[in-house]
């Protein structure tokens, strides 16, 4: 593969980043031609030692991906981050795609735990007051009051384990975001 062939692949595969990041890639692996051609070497050498242009491509939407979930934390960018990265090779579908869905399953569990705690305390501060209109069950030695309290202390054990939830939930998207990027670090090398 001749120098234009390879640029115009190595373009075309970077298309979804902004033009000024493309046009500074490509000129990167202009130089490394330049100076290849410089030392006597022919352009058919030079682009086989640059390695695929696509691979090329694909690791640097990677980085940018990455780089976009960590400037803008949200689901849509890490999710992003995550499949671009797998799209790397299948190691990474394995070491990567299972532990994120682990993960996501842990905080999807905790917030639901801590809504159940919530909604749980909610109900025991209502149930003596609805009781004491409709007599659903009647419970002689349970004091109305000491359950309307520990319903009040079970809500705001479930509002704090929410706050909790979001502390974590940070933490797990932040320390996702590192480790796509240490692994996007290792492939290049």
């Amino acid at each position: 593969m001749n120098r234009k062939e390879f640029s115009s692949i190595l373009r075309n595969e970077l298309r979804d980043l902004p033009k000024n990041e493309i046009e500074e890639i490509v000129y990167d692996f202009e130089e490394h031609f330049t100076i290849g051609l410089e030392s006597g070497k022919s352009e058919e050498e030079i682009s086989k030692e640059l390695g695929d242009p696509k691979k090329i491509a694909k690791s640097y939407k990677v980085s940018a991906f990455i780089k976009e979930a960590k400037n803008n934390p949200s689901t849509t960018n890490i999710v992003k981050a995550v499949l671009a990265t797998m799209a790397i090779g299948f190691f990474n579908l394995v070491f990567i795609l299972g532990p994120f869905v682990g993960l996501i399953g842990i905080i999807i569990g905790l917030f639901g735990a801590s809504m159940g705690v919530f909604i749980g305390g909610i109900a025991m501060i209502l149930g003596p007051i609805m009781n004491t209109f409709i007599e659903i069950v009647s419970i002689p030695s349970i004091n109305p009051i000491a359950c309307m309290f520990f319903g009040i202390s079970m809500s705001c054990f479930g509002i704090l384990f929410t706050i909790l939830n979001v502390y974590i939930s940070k933490l797990l998207y932040e320390g996702t975001v590192r480790y796509l990027k240490w692994n996007v670090d290792i492939i290049k090398k």
